[in-house]
């Protein structure tokens, strides 16, 4: 019996989905008090911005390939 991994077809780009992620996490964040598990949403949050930046960097026409 042979397993098949599951395909799923994504419908909005990564860096879309990583700033909407950064967007929930922060609106969740705002609700706590100060605390640890505030700032473990922030640092969350914040990983998350940073990630959907790289896509664009990576993305970006300016990119050139090594020589």
């Amino acid at each position: 019996m042979t397993l098949h991994r599951r395909r799923v077809k994504q419908t909005r780009s990564l860096d879309e989905r990583m700033a909407e992620q950064a967007a929930k996490l922060k609106d969740r964040a705002d609700q706590l008090p100060a605390g640890a598990e505030r700032e473990s949403l922030l640092k969350r949050a914040m990983v998350a911005e940073t990630g959907a930046h790289l896509v664009d960097w990576i993305q970006s026409p300016g990119l050139q390939p090594p020589k």
